[in-house]
């Protein structure tokens, strides 16, 4: 058996899709936002293209998020992208606790994952956000046991969506029976149709494993796994 875990940041537009595909696949995820960086009743679009490309992302309005996001796990990811390598550690934790507040009362259920900004993040930190009830913060480095992390504010995932190794990764962790992990932005896909062909074919191909079972982010720092 694996368990498998998937997070996606910022709350992007390409989010709808992806949780579309989540839904059609029966898999779960975890979306993390950051509330003061949507517009109330419109759509953020960038002013200039991802990586040269003709796709401009953009965020959701906050007004559409609840139902983009129904069924799924949401997570502080800042108010505002707060960086915890730059301001003081008391500003980071207002923005990042103040994110969590805000998720709560709109999702109106517990909102205890973090997601930090830029993968940075501090000792300092991570041990006020732990003190603060949060319980795991996801970094962007990698890990061939996620569930050997030694503080559970700075977990390390399996790998980035996207990696080209990222069935051999897989089957690694599959043959210790352990826990994958895969994050991502889903913007990076634009609308490239082979991109999004190859994340529903991971989907699909999770889907029909028997050995495969989905996990919540929040589940992986449980002791018992």
């Amino acid at each position: 058996m694996i368990k498998v875990a998937q997070c996606w940041d910022d709350g992007v537009i390409n989010d709808i899709k992806v949780a579309d595909l989540c839904r059609k696949y029966g898999a779960k995820a975890t979306f993390n936002l950051n509330p003061a960086l949507h517009h109330a009743t419109e759509r953020l679009i960038n002013k200039q293209p991802f990586k040269d490309s003709n796709f401009y992302s953009g965020r959701l309005a906050w007004n559409e998020v609840t139902s983009v996001y129904e069924g799924f796990d949401v997570a502080s990811h800042c108010m505002c992208h707060c960086n915890a390598a730059v301001v003081d550690a008391s500003v980071f934790l207002t923005d990042a606790y103040g994110a969590r507040c805000i998720l709560e009362d709109l999702f109106q259920k517990e909102c205890r994952g973090f997601a930090w900004p830029y993968g940075q993040y501090t000792q300092k930190t991570a041990d006020l956000l732990l003190e603060a009830g949060f319980a795991y913060g996801r970094t962007t480095k990698n890990s061939d046991r996620v569930t050997g992390f030694e503080h559970p504010m700075i977990l390390h995932s399996s790998c980035h969506f996207l990696v080209e190794d990222f069935w051999e990764r897989f089957e690694k962790v599959k043959s210790t029976d352990g826990v994958f992990y895969f994050w991502g932005h889903s913007y990076e896909m634009m609308d490239d149709p082979q991109l999004w062909a190859d994340y529903e074919d991971k989907l699909r191909r999770f889907a029909e494993d028997p050995e495969v079972e989905w996990i919540s982010t929040t589940e992986l720092v449980k002791k018992d796994l």
